[in-house]
């Protein structure tokens, strides 16, 4: 089951870029939170709060102060300064429950393919995939077995078996991974067929 974690908010006006600045500086990151149905609402998270975030997928209770209602919601993008290193603006997807949306959910190869014991190579096409499914149901990640992936076989995104209640919403034809022959093999072949 998805993880979901709390988050306190503060309402946010929209004020001055000085002001945001001078509250980015107390460890406040401004936010938007946005969904359908739901109407936006501007707020300032705990910097501390996003940066020990856990991995992959969760949902978040947010807690806005002077709402009796926590809303339900989960991370859709944050933004970061030119470096790279600093958090500047977080954008909140809220959703509701019962209700299905799409969502973004990161793919997991696991085992050892047996064309790759064989000398071909593993190359992974796709690192994450979409799915439509309720908010109690968001997997964490898509764990697919390429185990039985030999040298020259292609694995497609139809080809996985969603977990219960989620439906995957990525063209079934689009390539996951495949099995690719030996580089020796190939750079073989190129120059057979240019002294041919």
């Amino acid at each position: 089951m998805i993880q979901t974690i709390e988050w306190k908010a503060l309402p946010r006006k929209k004020g001055t870029k000085s002001e945001v600045k001078q509250n980015r500086m107390k460890g406040l990151i401004p936010a938007e939170v946005y969904g359908k149905g739901h109407p936006n609402v501007s707020v300032y998270i705990q910097k501390k709060a996003l940066l020990s975030r856990p991995h992959g997928n969760f949902l978040i209770n947010l807690l806005v102060e002077g709402d009796p209602e926590p809303k339900l919601c989960i991370l859709k993008d944050i933004q970061y300064n030119y470096l790279g290193d600093e958090p500047i603006h977080v954008d909140l997807y809220e959703v509701t429950s019962g209700v299905e949306f799409d969502i973004e959910v990161p793919v997991e190869f696991v085992g050892k393919a047996k064309g790759v014991e064989k000398g071909g190579i593993f190359e992974a096409h796709l690192h994450s995939i979409i799915v439509r499914t309720e908010p109690k149901n968001i997997p964490e990640k898509i764990v697919v077995d390429v185990s039985n992936l030999d040298i020259g076989d292609v694995l497609h995104v139809r080809d996985i078996t969603p977990p219960e209640g989620v439906k995957i919403m990525t063209h079934g034809d689009e390539v996951l991974a495949v099995v690719a022959e030996p580089e020796e093999e190939v750079a073989e072949e190129t120059t057979e067929g240019a002294s041919a």
